[in-house]
Order: C-alpha cells, then structure tokens, then sequence
C-alpha cells in the first residue's frame, strides 16, 4: 500500500470516499457527525492499493498530543497490515511535528489491535456516534 499525505482535492475527495464507506455505510454513523468542522483544518492521510484507495485517517494537534483520528480500511482490504502501515505513516508526521505523544479514541472491537501498537488505554468506556469507545496513548 502507498500512503500519502493529501495534499489534492482528488486525494482528499478519495479519504472522504473511504470515512463514507467504513463509518457511514458500514457502521451507521450519521453523516453530519462522521464529516466535521475539523476536516478544514486536519492533516488527511489516504492509502492506496493499485491506485484504489483503501485506507484513510487524520490528525490533529490539539494540546501537546497528535490526535489520530478516522482512521479505517475498507472492509475487503483488513487484515493485510494496511492499518499498522497507516499508523507508522501517522505517528511519523507526528514525530515530524516535534510532538512526542499520541492520543485517539478507539472502538472498543478495536482497541486490541491499538494495544499492538503499544497504545495504553486511559479511559472507561463512552459512547461516540453510537458505538462504544475508549481513550488511548502512546509516547513517540
């Protein structure tokens, strides 16, 4: 997979394509709530495989944390390692930013797979969007 930071209408048109498919179709999340005031100002990411794009995250900076934020792979593309690819592509520009922390919020069904990543969770579980989630850290 080729991960790119967007820098493109196209590229970023393409990161909206795959947030719309995992979190709008797939899970239900209402649109007005999935696309935000945040997206203006964000760093977008979007992965490509064979030119089609397949995965897609942000972040932000919010405090003295990266905030890693919408980040998904289509349905048919888990499993490959594409997020993991995602993430190290994301903590990397957050390292670039001279900030040596990270923070995100993750659904529950997927804080093992952060857990691998060496993200603590610091928080109880709360609902977002309808799904349970938890608040997790790791130092960069």
């Amino acid at each position: 997979m080729e991960i790119r930071k967007v820098t493109t209408k196209k590229e970023l048109d393409d990161a909206f394509f795959v947030r719309m498919t995992v979190f709008v179709e797939e899970q239900h999340v209402p649109e007005e709530e999935e696309l935000d005031e945040y997206d203006e100002t964000a760093t977008h990411f979007i992965g490509y495989e064979d030119n089609q794009p397949v995965a897609a995250g942000r972040i932000r900076f919010v405090d003295d944390y990266g905030k890693l934020e919408r980040i998904c792979v289509l349905k048919e593309f888990r499993g490959k390692h594409f997020g993991q690819m995602l993430m190290e592509e994301m903590e990397n520009t957050i390292r670039e930013n001279g900030v040596n922390k990270a923070k995100l919020n993750a659904q529950t069904h997927a804080e093992s797979f952060y857990n691998q990543l060496n993200y603590k969770t610091v928080s109880d579980v709360f609902m977002d969007a309808g799904i349970p989630h938890v608040t997790m850290v790791k130092e960069l």
